[in-house]
């Protein structure tokens, strides 16, 4: 009974002292991420256009063919690149060197590279991409280099282009998640939501053909034949069709101030409609944006590692928001610090979760605020005032070991009460044995 009851002693002392070396995490509340019906796309994605989280994935990292709306990185890299005044020649090549979707360009033809842009996203002009490319890289292969390393530059791992209209190649492929990526980076210039959100729009006469005028593919945006996919939401994209790719679409819709990016690949017609409208829908109502000043606004001050942004000379992205679903509460969002990477006035970023999931970030930034000099300013000071971060780092120490050697004591004496007490009751055993054989005699041996 004794030595059960030590064991148990013993026992809960090594849970106590194993809890504070390691710190008991506390109860996480319910991470309840909404989870959207299946779409007969064959891979599909939709994110937000302004913090880039991910609110839906069907087979993101699977390689497809992308079709037309490889024009997005031909138009991005073009507005990047390119004057928009300046005037574009279309070659032989640009003329006779594509099929397909073209708005029929003749031989020393003249466009400005405006035009040209708007006929690539609204009448997805091959002809065009082709004299685009010619313009901002001199040929195509040289200007596919260029795609491939903007591609690589914005994080993208399955991608690979040969040419800037998407027509089919074994070589020229995509996925869900990289054509979000290069979709959202187009989206934050000016020059482009305004092209891919244009519904209409008059080609110019030029030295060749009278003023055209172009509409839109896009049937979210604007019902060339048919008003059933309108969608009031819908701000622009591009569309896509090859017979190898099937549909393709990218949606930019916006609602509630939250602009979000619709990704469907493989898609049999109507399909790539459908199911862009239904995740949008589905996005739109379970998830809300919230400023990231919300989330600090009943602190003093919020907590970046060893920065602290109650410092006069640190503070958080005032403009930051995070996406999370309607049913999470802002004091479910955890965050981390990261200050790897910093560039001009940012010293760092706090990434926030929302569980498992990436729901946005913060720039960390220096204020322009001006460090009164002193003549001992660069002397070195061992008396250096410790900050609040710095004292909780040796305070909490302290507090583990004094914890452990208190419980280390308690072991200590109750294990000696445990041997003296033994050592009696042997002792006792010891005298009477040795009475009863008094009592009997020698010959009781």
């Amino acid at each position: 009974m004794l030595r059960s009851r030590f064991f148990a002693i013993f026992s809960v002392a090594v849970i106590m002292v194993t809890a504070l070396c390691i710190g008991v995490k506390p109860v996480q509340a319910k991470d309840y991420w909404p989870t959207a019906g299946n779409v007969s796309s064959k891979c599909a994605t939709v994110i937000d256009a302004e913090t880039g989280t991910v609110l839906y994935e069907k087979n993101t990292t699977k390689e497809k063919y992308p079709a037309s709306i490889t024009k997005i990185m031909t138009a991005m890299l073009a507005i990047e690149k390119g004057n928009l005044d300046d005037t574009i020649t279309f070659s032989e090549k640009a003329v006779y060197d594509t099929e397909g979707s073209s708005i029929l360009r003749d031989v020393g033809e003249q466009l400005s590279l405006r035009d040209c842009l708007y006929a690539l996203m609204l009448e997805s002009a091959n002809d065009c991409a082709y004299a685009i490319a010619e313009y901002i890289a001199g040929d195509i292969d040289s200007f596919a280099k260029m795609m491939n390393e903007k591609a690589k530059e914005l994080g993208c791992k399955n991608t690979h282009f040969v040419n800037p209209h998407g027509l089919p190649d074994d070589d020229h492929y995509t996925c869900a998640r990289d054509m979000a990526l290069i979709a959202k980076e187009a989206y934050k210039n000016e020059t482009f939501r305004t092209i891919c959100g244009t519904k209409e729009y008059i080609l110019p006469k030029t030295n060749k053909h009278d003023k055209l005028v172009m509409h839109n593919h896009h049937q979210m945006l604007y019902p060339l034949k048919t008003t059933q996919y309108l969608y009031d939401n819908c701000v622009g994209g591009k569309t896509g069709y090859t017979t190898v790719a099937n549909n393709t679409l990218v949606t930019y819709a916006t609602k509630d101030d939250m602009t979000l990016i619709c990704v469907v690949m493989d898609c049999i017609t109507p399909a790539h409609y459908i199911d862009t409208k239904e995740l949008l829908d589905f996005c739109f109502d379970n998830y809300q944006m919230v400023k990231v000043s919300d989330l600090t606004a009943s602190k003093k001050s919020a907590s970046t590692g060893d920065i602290t942004t109650a410092d006069d000379y640190l503070s958080i992205d005032k403009d930051a928001k995070v996406i999370i679903p309607k049913t999470a509460k802002i004091s479910e969002i955890t965050s981390k610090t990261d200050t790897d990477n910093t560039s001009g006035d940012s010293v760092g970023t706090i990434n926030y979760y929302y569980g498992e999931h990436e729901v946005g970030s913060a720039d960390i930034v220096t204020n322009k605020v001006k460090v009164d000099t002193y003549e001992f300013d660069n002397e070195s000071d061992t008396a250096t005032e410790v900050k609040k971060g710095d004292v909780k780092k040796i305070v909490i120490p302290i507090i583990i070991i004094a914890a452990i050697v208190v419980v280390i004591i308690i072991i200590s004496r109750f294990i000696m009460r445990y041997k003296k007490k033994t050592e009696l009751i042997i002792k006792d055993n010891y005298r009477k044995k040795n009475k009863r054989r008094r009592k009997k005699g020698p010959n009781y041996l």
